[in-house]
């Protein structure tokens, strides 16, 4: 599970929310500390992702209460906020540069049925993605569904990234993999995120994430995890890489066979992913295959973005993740 907290400061920037929430977790440079342009994290923007069951109900509530939150979209109605929410991007609706209690926050609110979705197959790698790094839980409720895809989505973080590792690796090495999983292909690592983002995520955290990995890690009978020396090794012979494969989410399964498969000779997923278990470019076709759902997904969420948070906020929110990638850029050059 994702790291456990419930800090003061948390539970009152939920007060000003309504409640029926099936998870709220905080995320990103405002909750840990980051390398490189990120690192003032005191200052940082705190970001939120709400779970609701019912997502009609809960905007409905929130415009009552929060309705200088929301962009012009408003005025047209929590169904109209809750079909853009769902049917555009990656299934989810934020609302940035939001003051809550002097602190500068943005949260995304998303329906608890579309984040099992895709925990459990990567249909965006988005929600599920921002699961895979370290988060603060802020709220919980008991949907047993819901803890166990919050479960595999990480087991599943653990697969895909033995597949692009060697024999042989750090924590570290694996912890990097691991963060970049929901960068891959992310248009928004080409304009408007600093470069250097994953190490900067990783590097002050490694502690994070093994909290976060280590049971699973050691519970794992494809990985010996050597804890005192930070190595782990892993099966890299064909039999090992087929099972890996086959017990990868089963949206990237379908991206691997997309690519692998020529045109007219519609294999089924089982035979592609033998193939490729046998092939040396292993690798680089799982990270193509990552690719495939995270550029899509992040390209129509940016889009959205636009709509959902106002042009204005938009612009504004635009130019300090530009600041934060020319920082970095100098930080670099420097």
């Amino acid at each position: 599970m994702a790291l456990q907290g419930s800090g003061v400061a948390f539970r009152k920037v939920l007060s000003h929310f309504p409640d029926e929430l099936s998870l709220a977790f905080a995320y990103g440079s405002g909750l840990y500390r980051q390398a490189g342009p990120s690192a003032d994290h005191e200052n940082a923007m705190l970001d939120f992702v709400f779970t609701v069951d019912n997502p009609v109900a809960w905007h409905s509530k929130n415009l009552k209460k929060n309705w200088n939150h929301y962009s012009f979209l408003k005025v047209l109605g929590s169904k109209f906020i809750t079909t853009v929410q769902n049917n555009y991007g990656a299934g989810v609706y934020y609302n940035p540069l939001i003051l809550c209690d002097g602190r500068l926050i943005k949260y995304g609110v998303i329906s608890t049925r579309i984040l099992i979705e895709d925990l459990l197959n990567w249909n965006n790698l988005y929600i599920a993605g921002r699961l895979q790094k370290p988060v603060k839980i802020v709220a919980m409720n008991e949907n047993v569904t819901l803890r166990s895809a919050l479960d595999k989505n990480l087991k599943s973080a653990v697969t895909a990234a033995f597949l692009m590792l060697p024999e042989s690796f750090s924590e570290e090495e694996l912890f990097i993999e691991i963060a970049g999983l929901s960068y891959s292909g992310d248009f928004r690592m080409v304009v408007g995120e600093d470069k250097t983002k994953v190490l900067n995520i990783v590097k002050p955290n490694i502690v994070h994430f093994r909290e976060l990995y280590g049971n699973i890690l050691q519970e794992n009978p494809q990985v010996v995890y050597k804890i005192q020396q930070g190595r782990l090794e892993i099966d890299k012979s064909p039999e090992g890489q087929f099972t890996q494969l086959m017990t990868l989410p089963k949206t990237l399964q379908q991206q691997i066979n997309h690519i692998m498969d020529p045109p007219g000779k519609n294999r089924d997923v089982e035979e592609t992913l033998l193939q490729l278990a046998h092939d040396p470019d292993c690798a680089d076709v799982v990270r193509l295959g990552l690719s495939a759902i995270v550029r899509p997904s992040s390209i129509r969420q940016s889009i959205k973005g636009i709509f959902t948070a106002g042009m204005k906020k938009s612009l504004i929110y635009s130019s300090l993740k530009l600041h934060k990638m020319w920082k970095g850029w100098l930080r670099k050059t420097s």
